[in-house]
């Protein structure tokens, strides 16, 4: 073990190691007035010690983190392991770790294995050691806090990892769109969103682009004063504080960007200007749902070209099957190597309509539909007549378990070893081979 030691973060005694953890953890100030507020991402903190509880305790109630769902519990490493064995993890994982340095590297290899894909891990420690802290930010662990810490100095540290200027994008986009107009799209969008804040816990933003005619309002039984047609014409004084303003609250995960469904504007806006919003959006929440209707624009292009995952709606005729045809092969064109776009046959099994076999339908395009909708016009007439999701109707659980799946796909927790997924996993594994 090296005999160097950092500073706690906020200790000015040794210039030269402050300069060293500031390099590693990125710009921010200790400043409580430079300190921006988080966005809405999940925090589970696991506090060995009453000091570090109390310090958690009190900077939850602080506004800057109002949009945060911070939960503390007694514990450290070993206990987030055995909680988080069966249960997806939050955007970020504050840990106590009162170990020896080796004991800490044997549990970072046993936590690798239960964190999913995105999480990141904040470790408190009380151990002041240099060589320990490159060791720790090089195996994927995001920032290492030696105790004691303040609730300044805590509350700064989170923020930095996600309103700096450096941080990463918050946020994940995803794009639906409909091969035709009228085949569903928006109805499995705003579900899937549902699906992604109910059953993997996540804050979504759903987003309705279509302005003259988005049902974003009415699917969710929401009929706010604001609307995305307010973002619109605030142009370029459009910023965070002001998007979070034009916001409307659905649940404690769940925010929507309404469209006023007015005619009184067109559909030709700037494509410069809405991939700038979703930027914004990005840095608000881990997933922002992208409702776009079935025009064809610079700017509704530009928001499917530039989303991290892309669903495609369908009805199983032959004009839906030439329309997705065009769409993947425009897709696969300008997205390579990226993920290839999720497709989604709906309305399957109607009644007196003839139709192309699902089954038909995927061979045609070289590819399987991720989920087959079946056609139950009851189950979904009936919540959209309530501004209710299918899962809170109490039937349709077949339905449900579709778009369930469908999300933790597209949030990476889907039944498959979390190993693969893990975040810092390959890190470890890189090190492990250089030994």
């Amino acid at each position: 073990m090296s005999d160097q030691t950092i500073p706690a973060i906020g200790f000015e005694d040794d210039p030269e190691l402050q300069a060293f953890q500031q390099e590693l953890s990125g710009p921010g100030s200790n400043d409580a007035i430079d300190i921006r507020p988080l966005p809405r991402v999940s925090i589970s903190a696991f506090c060995e010690t009453p000091q570090i509880q109390a310090t958690i305790d009190a900077i939850s109630t602080d506004r800057r983190l109002s949009r945060v769902h911070l939960k503390s519990v007694s514990g450290g490493v070993q206990s987030a392991i055995e909680f988080f064995s069966d249960t997806p993890t939050p955007n970020l994982l504050l840990l106590e770790a009162n170990q020896s340095y080796e004991m800490l590297i044997e549990d970072l290899d046993r936590l690798a294995e239960v964190c999913d894909v995105g999480t990141k891990v904040v470790l408190i420690g009380h151990i002041n050691d240099v060589q320990m802290y490159r060791d720790l930010v090089r195996r994927g662990v995001s920032e290492y806090i030696v105790a004691p810490v303040g609730q300044i100095e805590l509350i700064q540290a989170l923020s930095d990892l996600f309103v700096s200027p450096d941080a990463e994008p918050l946020g994940k986009t995803v794009a639906f769109m409909g091969a035709k107009g009228g085949v569903g799209s928006s109805t499995m969008a705003h579900n899937i969103g549902w699906s992604i804040t109910t059953s993997n816990q996540q804050d979504v933003i759903i987003s309705d682009f279509d302005v003259a005619f988005g049902t974003a309002g009415l699917d969710f039984n929401e009929d706010p004063p604001q609307s995305i047609a307010d973002a619109i014409k605030a142009g370029e004084r459009l910023d965070d504080q002001y998007l979070e303003r034009l916001l409307t609250r659905c649940s404690d995960r769940l925010h929507l960007l309404t469209a006023p469904a007015v005619l009184d504007n067109t559909c030709d806006y700037d494509a410069e200007f809405f991939v700038q919003m979703v930027e914004l959006l990005q840095n608000s929440a881990p997933y922002t749902v992208l409702d776009l209707p079935h025009v064809w624009t610079d700017w509704s292009k530009a928001l499917l070209m530039g989303a991290d995952e892309i669903v495609i709606t369908a009805v199983p005729d032959l004009a839906n099957l030439r329309n997705v045809k065009n769409l993947f092969d425009l897709i696969d064109q300008e997205r390579r190597g990226e993920r290839p776009p999720h497709l989604i046959i709906n309305q399957t099994g109607m009644q007196k309509r003839p139709e192309i076999k699902p089954k038909d339908f995927s061979a045609a395009l070289e590819r399987d539909a991720y989920i087959e909708v079946p056609f139950e016009p009851a189950v979904f007439g009936q919540a959209a007549n309530n501004g209710q999701m299918i899962s809170e109707l109490g039937s349709g659980a077949k339905l449900v378990e579709l778009f369930d799946n469908l999300a933790s796909d597209i949030t990476g927790r889907s039944e498959a070893p979390k190993t693969s997924k893990s975040l810092f996993a390959p890190l470890l594994q890189k090190l492990k081979k250089s030994k």
